[in-house]
């Protein structure tokens, strides 16, 4: 019960935060400031999530196979990069766009929604506020239109 009420409370900040902002799902919204970067500790706060991340992606039946073959250092590089400049840091993101880079994984809702629950529990462990999550999987959740394979 506690998962879905969690799963309800994420959907309806990520929603709450994409109409606030007036965003379309085919655009991100970078913050104006560094407020979000420096909830999630900066450089070394983001390197710290994306190592714990990566532990439990591998870990996890649904998200494993997906990452068992990618070159998981790059994978958590690129990540590192991605949320330091979503939420207002200083880094640039540099890698493939997402759409070029999921063509051919076959990557399911469910594969996606597995992944955002990943996250969150590395994100809960890390110690990072409920609503600084939102705040960046409202950044993150456009994204899902180039990742997630069309029927």
């Amino acid at each position: 019960m506690k998962k879905i009420l969690r799963s309800i409370a994420a959907t309806f900040v990520i929603a709450s935060s994409l109409l606030a902002a007036g965003a379309s799902f085919g655009q991100q919204m970078a913050p104006k400031d560094d407020q979000l970067y420096k909830a999630f500790g900066e450089k070394a706060g983001l390197i710290a999530l994306m190592d714990d991340f990566m532990v439990r992606l591998l870990a996890d039946p649904r998200t494993g196979p997906h990452f068992q073959p990618a070159n998981q250092q790059r994978v958590k590089e690129q990540l590192v990069d991605q949320f330091c400049a979503l939420g207002g840091g200083p880094c640039v993101y540099k890698g493939v766009d997402m759409k070029s880079s999921h063509a051919n994984l076959e990557i399911k809702k469910s594969d996606f929604h597995a992944l955002v629950e990943v996250l969150q529990t590395s994100m809960d462990a890390r110690g990072i506020a409920f609503r600084k999550q939102g705040e960046m999987l409202a950044l993150l959740a456009p994204m899902n239109r180039d990742i997630i394979t069309p029927k």
